[in-house]
């Protein structure tokens, strides 16, 4: 389970706590046991053999790979040590039981077509709720506990599900079945950092906590005239908190999809272009713990920033960072340039860049709710192009509609 407090550690730390990080790191492959610890633990050195085995580790599951070890990469660390049938699991109301088992949990419970929510290794009351629907399927006690009983009755079933990922499906038709209309959805914006963190500087006197919100205004003003109900995780008065309360905040406001805003830095200042980022596990694509409306709208919103701004594309990645895993709707994170390189800070400077990267955010968000029927081409919709083409697909549907009326009955 994830620790309470706050763990943070890294190179040229020593303890117990580093010994413990290493004996995690050995269990997952990522550090040779010869280069762990003395069996000492109070001598322990976080040294540079395990601060290369931390970001290996980091980067094979989706974490932002610094090599330290803070809350996040902890909780994901610690629960890779499990695997199905290790431990009893249950829903714990004031501390998700969270581990790879748990994963392994959500996984089964998809192929036997029930619904435990994201697959994100956590076990909250969506999962519980499946468990328990399971446990009566097969004739068992419905306590939530994922014990040898329950256990035994998941290994006696085969998978009903078939043809790909049940979530992914799940989330193709919930999108279909919405409509192509983006008036009355609720979309949450969480401007990066605020509340005293002022996150990366840059050329320009560019503050990327400023640039954000800025963005998000920009945003918003856009959504709101097509009937979007637009929140914001923070404001310049508000903190939004850490990741994980945004989370918390989004799935409160029941929202449709998340859009995280950053902007980006480097130790060279060589570094240069936007990216974004949805959930999913780098080393899975296609498997249950991964969002296709959010690997989607990532795609079709990185091509259409790159091709109004001419920032380069740095891709669309599959990541795990607490935002886009604890969030129940798709979120996406976009990177919006680096502010400490001289091209990109003189692009972010000009209001003008800012208006085409608003402009782009909503044309791609109303191209993942068209689906089948975007022909647009990247770069060339512009917002008055797509009211009229809404209303030219408003008007079709209505014609089709009253032809359908028309037609005698038997």
């Amino acid at each position: 389970m994830t620790p309470p407090q706050p763990v943070v550690l890294r190179r040229g730390d020593y303890g117990p706590a580093v010994a413990a990080v290493c004996e995690r790191l050995v269990l997952t492959g990522d550090l040779e046991t010869a280069a762990g610890h003395p069996g000492d633990p109070d001598a322990a050195v976080f040294d540079e053999r395990v601060e290369q085995a931390v970001k290996s580790f980091q980067q094979r599951r989706g974490l932002i790979s610094d090599g330290v070890v803070g809350a996040s990469t902890y909780a994901v660390l610690d629960g890779a040590r499990w695997t199905l049938g290790d431990r009893v699991l249950r829903y714990l109301p004031e501390h998700y039981v969270e581990g790879d088992d748990v994963a392994a949990l959500q996984a089964r419970l998809v192929e036997l077509g029930f619904r435990p929510g994201k697959v994100d290794g956590m076990h909250g009351p969506a999962t519980d709720a499946a468990v328990r629907a399971f446990q009566g399927a097969v004739g068992l006690v419905p306590d939530g506990t994922v014990g040898p009983e329950t256990m035994r009755a998941f290994q006696g079933l085969r998978r009903s599900v078939s043809g790909g990922s049940a979530n992914a499906l799940r989330e193709r038709e919930r999108i279909r079945r919405s409509g192509f209309s983006l008036s009355g959805r609720t979309i949450v914006l969480d401007p990066g950092h605020g509340g005293g963190d002022d996150g990366a500087r840059g050329g320009r006197d560019l503050v990327e906590a400023q640039l954000a919100l800025d963005l998000a205004r920009r945003i918003e003003g856009r959504l709101s005239a097509h009937g979007v109900g637009v929140v914001f995780t923070r404001t310049e008065a508000t903190d939004g908190g850490s990741d994980e309360d945004r989370a918390a905040f989004a799935n409160s406001c029941d929202a449709d999809l998340v859009l995280s805003l950053h902007t980006d830095h480097s130790t060279s200042g060589a570094a240069h272009g936007a990216a974004t980022y949805f959930y999913g596990h780098p080393d899975a694509p296609g498997q249950h713990d991964w969002s296709v409306v959010g690997e989607s709208f990532a795609d079709l919103l990185l091509r259409e920033v790159v091709a109004r701004t001419g920032l380069t594309d740095c891709r669309s990645h599959a990541r795990t960072w607490p935002l886009l895993r604890h969030t129940r709707m798709p979120a996406v994170r976009l990177d919006f340039g680096y502010l400490d390189h001289e091209g990109d800070a003189d692009a972010l400077a000009d209001g003008q860049t800012l208006d085409h990267v608003a402009e782009a955010v909503v044309v791609a968000l109303q191209r993942v709710y068209l689906g089948e029927a975007d022909t647009a081409r990247t770069g060339v919709l512009r917002l008055d192009d797509l009211r009229r083409h809404l209303e030219t697909m408003r008007a079709q549907q209505a014609q089709a509609s009253g032809a359908g009326s028309d037609r005698p009955t038997g």
